[in-house]
């Protein structure tokens, strides 16, 4: 394990279920020796000292700033360990292809973190478009309305350019994720933004609208913000379409807030899963139990890992359209 934060304690988690814990590495040596010690491992605070362990490990989680993603998914990768990268791959597109380059010559694979595809409302969704219940897909509209208060990014690498890369890769990379999981390809892009409450703290926006032409033909359109009052208000995907209307709502498309199909309603399984919590703030839903089932069912060839390193090179270049659509607009 890199990165010995609250994310790398969901996943030391969920990870002893199937593996041993051999180490944690975190530059606070004192944070990486208290996870550590939860699961009998050895603690280290530098990657050279990690990567000297690689005869003994299979696999590194990578949980650190989005920043580091790239650089210390390369250097395992290249130790001979198989890595699981949390959202984003990587804050680049150059990085990106990188990564995947260096999992070829490798031979080492690379597995991502997008656990929203777990939400059953979604997964339902998923498969209603593959058996083409809802016909020609007409409009998309996603809402992320979430909150991140003052706090969250004194002291930290949050907000920054460098680390961070901004709210889409950090908050909201995981709708990114779905938009062209569920509908495909983006064709065109363009972009209102703007930094209303967070001058000091993003090296960015903290509020945006994107409306996208998709490949299919569909129109999309993108609202997010990290300035809902208080509290995450809410995460949601509506889809206008030829035979139904469906809308995924709650605050982490969890549940189905209306439908109307020609074919009969989605079939949904119950999730008792809830938010991440971090403190002051929520993440997404906490499915890392199912990615992490799914991480060990591929490498022992029982089953295909349900997100590939492509989808999400591809997250990362619609942000970078993004980002490039708020630059032509200001």
């Amino acid at each position: 394990m890199i990165g010995a934060g609250q994310i790398g304690q969901r996943h030391a988690l969920h990870a002893s279920n199937y593996w041993q814990l051999v180490a944690v590495c975190d530059l606070d040596l004192e944070k990486a020796k208290a996870l550590a010690n939860s699961y009998g491992a050895m603690a280290v605070a530098d990657i050279n000292s990690l990567l000297s362990l690689a005869s003994s490990i299979d696999l590194v989680a990578i949980c650190t700033p989005n920043g580091l993603h790239a650089a210390h998914a390369m250097a395992c990768m290249q130790a001979g360990m198989h890595v699981l990268v949390e959202k984003p791959m990587a804050i680049s597109l150059v990085d990106c292809k990188r990564l995947m380059e260096i999992a070829t010559q490798t031979g080492k694979e690379i597995f991502t973190v997008v656990q929203n595809r777990f939400n059953p409302p979604v997964a339902a969704l998923k498969v209603a478009i593959a058996e083409g219940r809802l016909g020609k897909i007409q409009n998309i509209q996603i809402n992320c309305f979430w909150n991140r208060p003052a706090a969250y990014y004194q002291d930290s690498w949050h907000g920054s350019k460098e680390m961070d890369g901004g709210i889409l890769f950090t908050q909201f990379s995981h709708f990114i994720d779905l938009l062209y999981w569920l509908f495909g390809p983006v064709k065109t892009v363009q972009t209102l933004a703007q930094n209303f409450q967070h001058q000091s703290m993003i090296a960015g926006e903290d509020a945006g609208a994107v409306l996208m032409q998709m490949e299919s033909g569909a129109i999309a359109s993108l609202h997010y913000s990290v300035n809902s009052y208080e509290k995450n208000a809410e995460g949601s995907l509506t889809v206008l379409a030829e035979k139904g209307t469906v809308k995924i709502g709650g605050e982490y498309l969890n549940t189905i807030a209306y439908q109307s199909l020609e074919s009969g309603p989605l079939l949904t399984s119950e999730s008792n899963n809830s938010a991440n919590q971090y403190g002051t703030y929520q993440g997404s839903m906490s499915n890392h139990g199912m990615v992490y089932a799914n991480l060990v069912a591929a490498l022992q060839g029982r089953e295909t890992y349900y997100a590939t390193a492509e989808e999400a090179l591809k997250t990362v270049e619609i942000i970078e359209r993004i980002h490039q659509s708020i630059n032509l607009q200001s």
